[in-house]
C-alpha cells in the first residue's frame, strides 16, 4: 500500500486549514487517512505550523512519499534535515547526541529568524498605525480650524473703524454735492 504524506483540506471557503496526514495514496484527498501528523494555516503571517516532528521522520523511514507542498513544510520543519541525520547515524557517520546537538543548533536558529520576522511585522504594523493616527489628528484639527466662530474684534476697534467709514462716505458725498449742484445751474 503506498503512503503519501499529504495535505486534507479543513476550513471554510477563502479561508483554508489542513491537517498534515499520512494516507493511502488511493484515498480521497479529505477521505480516509492513517495518521494526523499535525496542522497547518496559511492564514496567519507567519503561517502557524504545528507538526509531530518523530512521527513525521517514522513514517518517511517507512516509505511514506509526501507531496511537493508538504515537502516544503516538512523541511521547514526540520523533518527532512532530522530523517537525513537519522540515517548518517545508521550508517555510523556520526553519534545519537551529536545528530541531536545539530538538530536543536538548527532549530534554535530558525527559531530566531520566525521571530525576527514576527518582531519585524509588528513593528511595520506599529509604525503604520502611528502614521494615520497623526493623519487623523491633522485632519481633525483641520477640521475644527475651519468651523470655529470668527473672533470679535474688540469694541474700541469697531468704533474707530465705523468713524472712518462715516468720514469717507461725508466726503465722497461732499465731493457728489458741489458736482450735482453744478449740473443743476447749467441747466438753468
Amino acid at each position: 500500500m503506498p503512503v503519501k504524506i499529504r495535505l486534507q483540506r479543513h476550513g471554510k471557503k477563502g479561508k483554508p486549514f489542513f491537517w498534515i496526514v499520512a494516507a493511502d495514496a488511493r484515498s480521497k484527498r479529505d477521505g480516509k487517512y492513517l495518521e494526523k501528523l499535525g496542522t497547518y494555516n496559511p492564514n496567519t503571517n507567519p503561517a502557524t505550523i504545528n507538526l509531530d516532528v518523530d512521527g513525521s521522520v517514522k513514517w518517511l523511514e517507512n516509505g511514506a512519499q509526501p507531496t511537493d507542498t508538504a515537502r516544503a513544510i516538512l523541511g521547514y520543519k526540520g523533518v527532512m534535515l532530522k530523517k537525513h541525520l537519522n540515517g548518517g547515524v545508521k550508517k555510523g557517520a556520526l553519534t545519537e547526541e551529536q545528530a541531536e546537538a545539530k538538530f536543536t543548533a538548527w532549530l534554535e536558529e530558525k527559531t530566531s529568524k520566525i521571530n525576527s520576522k514576527a518582531t519585524g511585522l509588528q513593528s511595520d504594523k506599529d509604525a503604520a498605525a502611528a502614521a494615520a493616527l497623526d493623519a487623523e489628528k491633522a485632519v481633525n484639527e483641520a477640521r475644527i480650524a475651519a468651523n470655529a466662530p470668527v473672533e470679535e474684534a474688540p469694541v474700541e476697534e469697531v468704533a474707530e473703524e465705523a468713524a472712518a467709514d462715516e468720514a469717507v462716505e461725508e466726503v465722497v458725498a461732499e465731493e457728489a454735492a458741489p458736482e450735482a449742484t453744478e449740473e443743476s445751474a447749467e441747466k438753468e
